[in-house]
């Protein structure tokens, strides 16, 4: 079969000739390819992101809102609460589901089941006989007690007590309960104030409480009286004791009361009458001429202390009394035998030398001319006399018992420049 070997069917051979791949055509069929490609894959969370992000920006605005407005804190705290309300809601809700329908067993039945006790039977007493005679002769012995303790009860009379040798002051009070001040304000005829008048023999007055024991004077009114002792009329009238009543009184002014009769104050107190030297001067010693022949006259300037105190005696101990203002008793007592040595405390001039009146026997007062003043009593024998001229430590007298004393001791005073009585353990140098 012969071929064809004609130009048309060259041409129509030619690629670029072949109107099928025409730019019209690929134009046209280029869509239609396009449109037949698969849709790109999505990821699921893809399709909320943009409703969540939204969600999120509507609730930072309302927070910036209520932030902005000074609410924040107070949304804080209404979401706490509600959020504590529906938890205990919840709590309750579970309770009541699951927990509180169960039935609570009652042993009731069983308590009520239970057998009743037998009774015991009563068994009647043996007859009583009555004992031999023999035996209620002799009978059975019982003894009486004989140190029977009866109970405290009020007293308001007062009574009468013996000194008995050993007895102090304190002693006497501490057995009858009182204060010590109670036993001078009681005894003042007898003790004046001083406990070193206390002596074994004396009869005291006891008083039923603490209070001060009055002998009424004529002329004397109660307002005055109790208003001295720190008390009210009413509390003198009405003391039992006193046997005294509003109408026998009469008018408080002048009150009929005998002259001489003695009434107890109770609770009342007084200042004590001081027997003690007062401050003797150098410049001038002799106003101390009513306490006893040993005061001095007109003297000569000397030494002058250091303002230091040193131990005035041989012995270190007590005998009797401390410094106690309580009982008007204004140095201490320093124990010792009768010869012991006495010392100066501080340099000085002796003011006094010499028996003293007021119970201190014999005695010596040196003025250290710093304001300064000891005062050493119930001397055995003196080694200085007035006017002399002591140093610190020098022996100046030997320890005795003379004057109101009931055995050897040295009384021992200091008194500062203003005239007071200070303590002497708060100074002397031990």
């Amino acid at each position: 079969m012969a071929e064809d070997h004609s130009t048309d069917h060259s041409r129509l051979s030619n690629p670029e000739d072949n109107p099928t791949f025409s730019d019209d055509l690929i134009t046209q069929t280029a869509p239609r390819q396009a449109s037949r490609s698969p849709l790109p894959q999505m990821e699921p969370d893809a399709l909320f992101e943009p409703a969540t992000k939204s969600s999120q920006r509507r609730w930072n605005e309302i927070w910036e809102g209520l932030l902005r407005l000074g609410l924040g804190e107070t949304a804080l705290r209404t979401g706490t609460i509600i959020a504590s309300i529906a938890l205990i809601l919840l709590v309750l809700w579970v309770m009541g589901s699951f927990y509180l329908k169960g039935e609570v067993a009652s042993n009731q039945g069983s308590v009520m089941a239970a057998p009743l006790p037998t009774e015991t039977p009563t068994v009647p007493p043996p007859p009583f006989k009555l004992p031999a005679a023999a035996l209620v002769e002799g009978g059975i012995p019982r003894f009486a007690e004989l140190h029977t303790t009866l109970p405290n009860q009020a007293r308001y009379e007062m009574t009468q007590y013996e000194v008995e040798n050993g007895d102090t002051i304190f002693g006497i009070a501490e057995k009858f309960g009182l204060k010590p001040q109670s036993i001078l304000w009681g005894n003042f005829d007898i003790l004046a104030d001083d406990p070193h008048r206390l002596q074994p023999g004396q009869m005291l007055n006891i008083l039923p409480v603490d209070g001060v024991l009055y002998e009424w004077h004529a002329g004397d009114g109660l307002n005055g009286v109790s208003k001295f002792f720190g008390v009210s009329p009413e509390d003198i009238i009405n003391w039992p004791g006193n046997n005294l009543s509003a109408e026998k009184v009469g008018e408080l002014t002048n009150p009929a009361i005998d002259a001489g009769t003695k009434l107890f104050v109770p609770g009342g107190s007084r200042p004590f009458i001081s027997w003690s030297a007062p401050l003797i001067s150098r410049n001038d010693p002799a106003k101390a001429k009513i306490f006893g022949p040993g005061f001095c006259g007109t003297m000569m300037d000397g030494y002058i202390g250091a303002g230091t105190f040193v131990w005035p005696s041989s012995e270190k101990w007590l005998s009797g009394y401390d410094f106690s203002p309580g009982t008007n008793h204004w140095g201490v007592d320093i124990a010792g035998d009768s010869g012991n040595p006495i010392y100066a405390t501080d340099s000085g001039v002796v003011v006094y030398a010499g028996w003293n009146d007021w119970g201190y026997g014999n005695a010596i007062v040196i003025d250290h001319g710093n304001g300064w003043q000891s005062l050493y009593g119930h001397l055995s024998e003196l080694y200085v006399s007035c006017g002399s001229s002591v140093s610190q430590g020098a022996t100046i007298a030997t320890m005795g018992s003379t004057g109101r004393s009931s055995g050897p001791h040295l009384h021992f005073e200091l008194m500062n420049a203003s005239g007071v009585r200070v303590n002497p353990w708060d100074f002397l140098i031990k």
